[in-house]
């Protein structure tokens, strides 16, 4: 059975991930807030990533490790930089599997979204360009890899915190009023519908750089609206907001999205609708 290393194995995406790749696949799990010390992996240090790699050997690496906290890479660049970029050249140094990297719509700048895989690419933050630099290396190196752009994923994973569905949710729920931006634009994706996508990446060896988001774009306005709905929870507890009056430490890009006519055409793969991914969460969690 080979064996898979997934690197930010206990974020909401690492979850769904090993849920299903644990059939099939010996999972290595590690984190760098692991409650166990054999699961710690801090991947900025090489000394660590490479003494992990030496014991354990694995035949694949999905690399979830990010600082994905966009206002906390403006703050400390060069933290982000040592995860973010550093990170991914530590874990292919010597490495001759099949490696994974996950990526983000920020590596657009929103002028023009959504984005097809060779679109230009401009970075807005630091967090856009540390991951961005990290794709540029994974393509101008020799290692077997894919890289997944997607955007906004979300899951009701009790074990995670940052999720954007939970915290509508449990706001709603709690009657508590939200204002959630109404300019920024992108097509949110289940966790466990990005995970399925992996799988299939996994499984049949491909290589190269694809987009995947479920189908249907939309403001975080009109997703938080759609959870409400799908929830049957109140609409009117959330308020529209614009970026501008958050006073966020980084540039977020508003148009974005991404096209998935790529994994369409290449891979007969077609991603659900954001609609039908939330009600199949809802569906999980009430029964």
């Amino acid at each position: 059975m080979k064996s898979i290393l997934i690197t930010g194995a206990f974020g909401q995406l690492g979850i769904a991930c090993s849920n299903i790749l644990e059939p099939k696949f010996n999972i290595i799990k590690t984190g760098i807030n692991a409650d166990s010390g054999n699961d710690k992996l801090d991947v900025s240090s090489k000394k660590d990533v490479e003494s992990f790699l030496n014991h354990h050997k694995p035949d694949i690496i999905l690399n979830l490790a990010a600082i994905t906290n966009v206002d906390g890479c403006e703050h400390d660049p060069e933290q982000a930089d040592r995860v973010n970029r550093e990170g991914v050249i530590h874990l292919c140094d010597g490495f001759d599997g099949h490696f994974i990297q996950l990526s983000t719509d920020y590596v657009f700048d929103g002028e023009d979204g959504p984005y097809l895989e060779d679109d230009t690419t401009n970075p807005m933050s630091i967090y856009g360009k540390t991951k961005l630099e990290a794709e540029t290396y994974l393509i101008n190196s020799k290692v077997n890899h894919t890289i997944i752009r997607t955007n906004v994923v979300y899951s009701y994973a009790p074990e995670t915190k940052a999720s954007f569905l939970k915290w509508v949710v449990q706001s709603l729920k709690d009657s508590k009023s939200i204002n959630v931006v109404s300019d920024q634009w992108n097509n949110p994706t289940s966790a466990d519908s990005l995970a399925g996508f992996i799988q299939k990446i996994v499984l049949s060896e491909t290589y190269g750089l694809y987009h995947y988001a479920d189908q249907g774009l939309m403001s975080r306005y009109e997703f938080a609206k759609l959870i409400a709905k799908i929830f049957k929870l109140d609409p009117d507890l959330i308020k529209p907001i614009l970026t501008s009056e958050l006073s966020q430490a980084a540039s977020r890009p508003l148009k974005s999205g991404l096209v998935t006519q790529k994994i369409q055409k290449e891979l007969s793969i077609v991603p659900p609708t954001v609609e039908t991914s939330l009600i199949q969460i809802h569906d999980s969690i009430n029964t």
